[in-house]
């Protein structure tokens, strides 16, 4: 289905309006659980910011963040100071094709509202996978969930699929990678909240926290060279994967994308960490909504 609605994804479809319409309409929705139903506290805003609307020309973005629920993207970008309502500026995002794409009116408003269609399981060598990266071509905006389907518990973060790290090595310009973490959106949207189901609308009254790090550091040079001589003592079994442009083989991708993913999560995981004392210095507050600083 998602394969036919290539062309509603397009910028100048029906000269944007329809983009326009779908943005600000997911924008009020997103400002409305956010900052309305729910308090959201963020840490770090004005870096997530400024790397959306003003960093180097031609440099793409890519935000990894956890997964706690189906509504993760939007609502965590109603915060209040954010330019939701700019379909310019807004993200590109990875959607799971089973869930946003099951039928046509479906795909059509998440296509026009850019999303990707991802098939869970399906690779990263799946044909929407291309898609992403001529979006990072272009310099664009895109938000992950490297951890690949939604986990509720408060855990440390898991093993991350390689989708993303794929990105980051195969993407024409290095992409600048900012990692968030979020906490609280799993009781705005439980996943089995009445008879095993999610509720009917989100839920209101809870507390959203957003921690937002600092652009990741990767020395991929060095990294290449060091997945290269570890795959020279591997014996993974192979699916046939090309070869990337600089050369690496299914092997050394492997090693590379594993390499890249344990340096995502462990900076995901600290800023779990640090959200923890986070949550408990303005919990403890007791600050009204309109209180709550943004910083």
């Amino acid at each position: 289905m998602s394969r036919t609605m290539e062309w509603a994804a397009r910028a100048e479809h029906l000269r944007g309006i329809s983009r326009k319409v779908v943005i600000a309409a997911v924008g009020a929705f997103a400002k409305t659980v956010s900052s309305l139903l729910n308090t959201a506290a963020v840490h770090n805003a004005d870096t997530l910011l400024r790397l959306v609307r003003s960093r180097p020309n031609c440099v793409p973005l890519i935000n990894v963040s956890n997964h706690m629920s189906t509504l993760d993207d939007p609502v965590m970008w109603g915060f209040k100071g954010f330019p939701i309502f700019d379909t310019k500026l807004a993200r590109w995002v990875l959607a799971a094709e089973d869930i946003c794409f099951k039928n046509a009116l479906y795909s059509y408003i998440f296509r026009v509202g850019k999303c990707i269609p991802i098939t869970r399981g399906g690779g990263i060598y799946q044909e929407h996978m291309i898609e992403a990266l001529e979006r990072l071509k272009d310099g664009e905006w895109l938000h992950t969930f490297p951890e690949g389907k939604v986990y509720q518990e408060d855990v440390p973060i898991r093993r991350l699929k390689w989708g993303t790290a794929s990105l980051i090595v195969r993407a024409p310009i290095t992409p600048i990678v900012l990692p968030i973490v979020h906490h609280g959106f799993h009781e705005v949207m439980p996943e089995k909240y009445m008879f095993g189901r999610r509720p009917p609308v989100p839920l209101w009254n809870k507390k959203i926290d957003i921690i937002i790090g600092d652009p990741i550091e990767f020395d991929l040079p060095a990294m290449r060279q060091k997945a290269i001589s570890q795959s020279r003592n591997e014996s993974f079994p192979t699916i046939g994967w090309p070869s990337t442009p600089d050369g690496l083989d299914e092997l050394a991708q492997r090693c590379l994308y594993t390499a890249i993913s344990e340096q995502i999560r462990a900076a995901m995981e600290r800023l779990r960490c640090f959200g923890k004392s986070f949550v408990k210095s303005w919990v403890g507050s007791n600050l009204p909504k309109s209180e709550i600083k943004v910083f």
